[in-house]
């Protein structure tokens, strides 16, 4: 007797709706329905009694965090400037964003997904991949629905998550990753969507190419170019003639991609090889001239770095800066601590000593700081390292001053002139 044909997978992929602007209506409910963009300000939203600060007051180069879907049926997207977006509805309130908050319902919802569903790949702030493939209840039938155990499920998902967090989110359920991520974005906000193979002509070929993710910008310009524009006739497309305009890999991944095909396998487990965080000023600053400004921005970017490496349980040798100058020449650099750390004072002593291989004259637009070459806090280095052969006395030695005082930019030299 031949063995019985193995089930198909069933993969979820949950995207929560307009995460931060609906982070932001669960503390302002009566902004609800109305157009609402985050971004550009770094005052809180907690100073704010009612008075909203309207879009179309707004000056300078911020970008549009998110927005609400009101905001959004009127062409604003995020990565928008806001200046831009203040043409498109200069009345929307703006906001702007607590990533503090953002990250405090990231972890909710991501532990009620887990309650009901364990085998979670963590793809961002706000999405997340479901295996579900051998979940008890997800092959019961309901009725004639042979997926109604499936659908069910990722319902109770869906109602956990707005139980822990207040906030809704849109389901993809199908047979791989590829075709999760689309069908989660097809009946937003609150969807729940379900996508099998035998619904890819009707469902997936008429969206556009973009639609796939991996196609970027680049490429669907070429493909546009070329007179392909939606799946379906990218499926179409004999996969040596999609070789020989975008090379051997991509091209045939294109052809895959089209027909709804993917094996990639949901990863529950990842170790980061980087943590960072950056901040992108309101107007440029001046290494000499916004000294003490620039210091204190160094100086909390290096406690939030700290923080999430404390958090998440890690240490880091690499310490790094990122520099983006008012002519949008970006500059890095790094050094390699002779033993790891987590510690604020220490990656603040280590970035300082990298900017003072950069000439700052001119004015800055973006800072940021970054730690890599992670491991567990608390491993034993490897034997014949460099930390392991230099031992607990390689630690960099602390400093007395507290970080909350605002030290210069520079610890030891003034920042050169203009």
């Amino acid at each position: 007797m031949p063995a019985p044909a193995p089930l198909p997978r069933l993969v979820a992929h949950l995207d929560m709706d307009a995460f931060y602007a609906s982070v932001e209506l669960l503390r302002r409910p009566e902004l609800r329905g109305q157009m609402v963009v985050v971004g550009g300000s770094r005052h809180r939203a907690a100073e704010y009694a009612g008075d909203w600060p309207r879009l179309g007051d707004y000056t300078g180069r911020g970008v549009v965090t998110t927005a609400t879907y009101e905001a959004r049926a009127r062409g604003i997207h995020s990565g928008m400037g806001l200046m831009k977006a203040a043409a498109l509805a200069p009345q929307a309130v703006l906001l702007p964003a607590d990533f503090d908050e953002y990250r405090r319902l990231s972890r909710a919802f991501k532990a009620a997904v887990a309650e009901m569903a364990p085998d979670i790949e963590d793809r961002g702030i706000d999405e997340i991949y479901i295996e579900l493939t051998h979940l008890p209840r997800v092959r019961d039938a309901v009725g004639h629905d042979p997926l109604g155990g499936a659908r069910a499920l990722a319902q109770d998902i869906k109602n956990n998550v707005r139980r822990a967090t207040g906030l809704s989110c849109s389901i993809g359920l199908a047979p791989n990753k590829l075709l999760a991520k689309i069908c989660s974005d097809l009946d937003k906000p609150d969807g729940l969507t379900v996508v099998m193979a035998d619904d890819v002509p009707t469902r997936i070929w008429p969206l556009p190419v973009r639609r796939i993710n991996g196609i970027g910008p680049k490429a669907g310009a070429q493909l546009d170019a070329l007179g392909v524009h939606t799946i379906g006739e990218l499926a179409a497309c004999a996969p040596d003639w999609l070789v020989t305009h975008f090379g051997r890999n991509h091209g045939l991944w294109m052809h895959q991609a089209a027909q709804g095909l993917d094996d990639r396998p949901v990863v529950t487990h990842s170790e980061p090889v980087s943590m960072s965080r950056e901040t992108t000023f309101e107007r440029d600053l001046h290494a000499r001239h916004d000294k003490a400004a620039l210091g204190a921005i160094f100086t909390r970017l290096c406690e939030q770095v700290a923080g999430d490496l404390q958090r998440k349980g890690y240490v880091g040798r690499t310490i790094g800066i990122k520099l983006r100058f008012d002519d949008f020449r970006s500059v890095t650099r790094d050094l390699t601590l002779p033993a790891p750390t987590a510690q604020a004072e220490a990656i603040r002593r280590a970035g300082g000593l990298c900017l003072k291989r950069v000439d700052l004259s001119r004015r800055l637009r973006l800072l940021g700081v970054r730690v890599g070459g992670l491991s567990k806090a608390g491993a034993r280095p490897a034997p014949g390292s460099r930390s392991a052969a230099q031992g607990a006395s390689a630690t960099p030695t602390e400093e007395p001053t507290s970080m909350r005082q605002t030290l210069p930019l520079f610890p030891d030299d003034e920042a050169p002139s203009s």
